[in-house]
């Protein structure tokens, strides 16, 4: 496996959901060869199992930073890994201290290129499906993704269907 696109967030929180349904869609339009998807959901630690050794690690989530909904943020692993606080608990350990444990933890099998890609939201509350302008958003993710990961999909449904 070359690269891992792991979507994390809550599909019961409106937008928080835009990872795990990115992966969705990527598994509808067919992810390129040499892909892996997981949906991160909202389990931190599980990234961490996830992601060893891949080369390449592309993680997507929700933010929430006052920016026009639907904005994509791009941003270097590096810049995002946070190292867990004293006496965290696993329903606090989030991607970004997956991220700093997992450098730690799988040392040379840690991936070696890691992107974080954040759409903005527009609506966290609880409820289901994507607010338009994050929708139209993820959409734009997706081909993107598909495109930098190796140019065209391949073919394939949902897995265990």
């Amino acid at each position: 496996m070359s690269t891992i696109i792991i979507g994390c967030g809550n599909l019961l929180r409106r937008d928080d959901g835009v990872g795990p349904t990115l992966i969705r869609r990527l598994w509808a339009l067919g992810p390129p060869s040499g892909v892996r998807l997981a949906d991160g959901g909202t389990a931190g630690m599980d990234v961490v199992f996830q992601i060893q050794d891949a080369k390449r690690l592309i993680i997507v989530d929700a933010a929430k930073t006052g920016a026009e909904p639907g904005t994509i943020f791009e941003l270097p692993g590096a810049e995002a890994e946070t190292p867990p606080l004293t006496a965290i608990n696993l329903h606090d350990f989030r991607w970004d201290h997956a991220l700093a444990v997992g450098r730690w933890l799988l040392k040379e099998r840690f991936p070696e290129d890691v992107t974080i890609y954040l759409i903005e939201a527009k609506d966290l509350e609880y409820g289901v499906g994507l607010s338009p302008e994050v929708e139209a958003a993820m959409e734009r993710l997706a081909a993107l993704l598909v495109q930098n990961a190796g140019g065209e999909p391949q073919a394939q449904g949902m897995p265990g269907g």
